[in-house]
């Protein structure tokens, strides 16, 4: 196990909480959440503290510790572990939370669970940042009865994620994870900020015996675990332990920080007033540290100022003197934190050192200050899980978390990332995904990927279009032959960077747009063949007349208009036309007293006729038998 951090041999319980809820401050709302990795169900422990079945992983299998009869508690006899050849390398618990300070714990057991008798070899990361580093063989302790370990870090986007990244072909594994909202200002996060980890490294009581929530009955406004600092304190100086005698404690328990008022009831001293209380720390040279220490007169013996003093060495700097009684009189607790830089020793040596009367200590807190990793530009992110999603990527690639952190990981299997321009973020330059039997397609949300300038995802079964953002401006080589795209290729395919262009095995159709074509023709590579419905540039087929690029071209669009419209407008005439007939034929008669004159007038002539007849002979001779009027 790396001396990146150090983890608590406890060879007990775990604790818990309540589900998470939406709040501004979800230190005040009490969230929590204590998941049961590999746990089937939900239940109670023995102290009260509510776990939930398994949720929230990307992958994995669950396992049974070998000797479940010698962990007590029932979070600790399940696992979770993540065979990297179906799992991938990376695997992630992605836990939604309220933004805000969370406490962070995890027990990690090996027990052999799958009958190989080899601890494994992974990393640990939390919100893109190595956290922990277990590699084989682990210590005895540790394989068999488990090991917890926690931190204290903010959540900012709403979700924690976790991730286990295995080394070579070890499953990484797990037994259960913890998260209980801290204050916001616990700890000085006002100085340090909220892109600072705080890893522990020995959460110490002085005089007393481990406590805390999920291992006694004793409470713990963080959930926090404070263990005995008998195996960090030097055998070589008797000791003294002390006790409060049932005397209240005043001062504990109080905002940011809440530490528990059971931590200043007891503590240590020496025996010879002669001798310096001496802690060694194990720690990291590589990373600096933030030690809090915890004071409180509780020998009733010790009345006035200057009675007992002491000065706190840190390595071998005198960093401060202390009179409790001076600071806050008799039976009241006192805090007092240092950050420690530039160590060039792994054993970080505490002392107090006795200037009148003998020293005194309650308990101890060392935490290993971890910067936040540089993170994936978040639209880069938003645009590999879009991808993630469209390309159907298998569970084996491991695409879990942030696609680039932890920097010191490898990327996303077939993702290749570098730093930004301005060195404050990370970024996705490469995609070779080829031959990974895909069977999605590609989204549109690539264009995100500002800084790609190499996709490959030939051999493959792709379907869909070419999205019109594919053709960014860093983008340099193209590979999708020997897929299923079907449609025409954008014109930003043409205006983009692009050398290498390999489209041939496809189901493209309509004109090559020419700038992609010129692509050859400058010296580059291009290869279009496989696709039947491709034409308008040499080496293809002429397209049809009025065809450009993925169909139509705009003269035939405009061409077809105009006929449509010309059709349009001779079926209007035709149909006024008709229109117009049909009321000639009901509307043109004469007016009726017209008609009357006319018929007035002919009855006239006929009788004038008939006149002219009678007075003349008949064509026989004879006079006319007809009567005179």
């Amino acid at each position: 196990m790396s001396a990146l951090f150090l983890v608590f041999l406890l060879f007990s319980s775990a604790s818990g909480g309540t589900n998470p809820a939406s709040s501004p401050d979800p230190f005040t709302a009490g969230v929590s959440l204590n998941i049961d990795c590999g746990g089937a169900a939900n239940f109670t422990s023995e102290f009260g503290r509510a776990w939930v079945a398994d949720r929230f992983f990307s992958a994995g299998a669950t396992g049974l510790v070998a000797e479940p009869h010698r962990f007590l508690q029932q979070q600790e006899r399940t696992l979770r572990f993540f065979p990297p050849v179906s799992a991938g390398k990376k695997n992630c618990y992605s836990v939604p939370l309220p933004p805000g300070r969370y406490y962070v714990r995890t027990f990690t057991v090996y027990d052999n669970y799958d009958s190989k008798l080899r601890t494994p070899s992974f990393d640990v990361s939390f919100e893109g940042t190595l956290v922990y580093a277990w590699r084989s063989p682990w210590p005895e302790a540790a394989a068999r009865s488990g090991a917890y370990a926690d931190l204290i870090v903010s959540v900012l986007d709403g979700t924690a994620n976790l991730c286990f990244y295995s080394i070579a072909t070890d499953p990484p594994a797990v037994a259960s994870v913890e998260f209980s909202a801290v204050h916001p200002l616990a700890y000085d996060s006002a100085s340090i900020g909220t892109d600072m980890i705080l890893i522990n490294y020995g959460r110490l009581t002085s005089g007393g015996s481990l406590f805390g929530p999920g291992f006694t009955n004793d409470s713990d406004a963080f959930s926090r675990v404070w263990q005995s600092d008998a195996d960090f304190r030097s055998l070589d100086v008797p000791i003294k332990a002390l006790s409060a005698g049932g005397h209240r404690i005043f001062g504990a328990n109080q905002a940011p920080n809440y530490f528990p008022v059971k931590l200043y009831e007891t503590a240590v001293t020496t025996v010879n007033p002669s001798d310096a209380l001496e802690y060694l720390l194990p720690v990291d040279t590589r990373l600096d540290y933030m030690v809090w220490f915890h004071f409180a007169e509780i020998d009733s013996g010790v009345t006035r100022v200057g009675q007992r003093v002491f000065d706190v060495v840190i390595g071998e700097e005198n960093v401060t003197r202390i009179d409790i009684y001076k600071e806050v009189g008799g039976f009241n607790a006192f805090k007092w934190h240092h950050i420690v830089e530039n160590l060039t020793s792994t054993t970080l040596v505490v002392k107090l050192v006795p200037v009148a009367g003998k020293p005194i200590i309650c308990g101890l807190e060392n935490y290993a200050m971890v910067p936040l990793d540089l993170a994936t530009v978040p639209r880069q992110v938003m645009a590999m899980q879009a991808l993630k999603e469209s390309l159907r990527i298998p569970d084996r690639m491991g695409w879990n978390g942030d696609p680039c952190a932890p920097s010191t990981w490898d990327a996303w299997e077939g993702v290749t990332c570098h730093h930004s321009d301005n060195g404050q973020n990370l970024v996705v330059t490469q995609l070779d995904l080829g031959s990974q039997g895909l069977k999605g397609y590609i989204s549109d949300k690539i264009s995100l990927l500002t800084n790609l300038v190499s996709l490959n995802l030939s051999s493959n079964s792709l379907g869909g279009t070419l999205p019109s953002g594919l053709g960014q401006g860093s983008l340099v080589s193209l590979d999708l032959s020997s897929n299923q795209l079907t449609g025409g290729i954008p014109d930003s395919l043409g205006s983009s960077n692009l050398k290498v262009v390999l489209l041939n095995n496809n189901q493209l159709d309509g004109q090559v747009p020419e700038k992609l074509y010129s692509i050859g023709v400058h010296g580059g590579i291009i290869d279009l063949s496989g696709n039947k419905g491709l034409c308008g540039v040499p080496t293809l087929p002429a397209c049809p007349l009025f065809w450009d690029k993925r169909g139509l071209s705009t003269a035939g669009k405009i061409a077809i208009g105009l006929s449509c419209a010309f059709v349009v407008i001779v079926l209007l005439l035709i149909y006024l036309f008709c229109i117009r007939r049909q009321n000639d034929d009901y509307d043109f008669e004469f007016p009726q007293d017209l008609i009357s004159i006319a018929a007035k007038r002919n009855r006239y002539q006929r009788q004038k006729l008939m006149l002219v007849e009678m007075e003349a002979p008949n064509s026989n001779g004879f006079p006319s038998t007809s009567n005179a009027r």
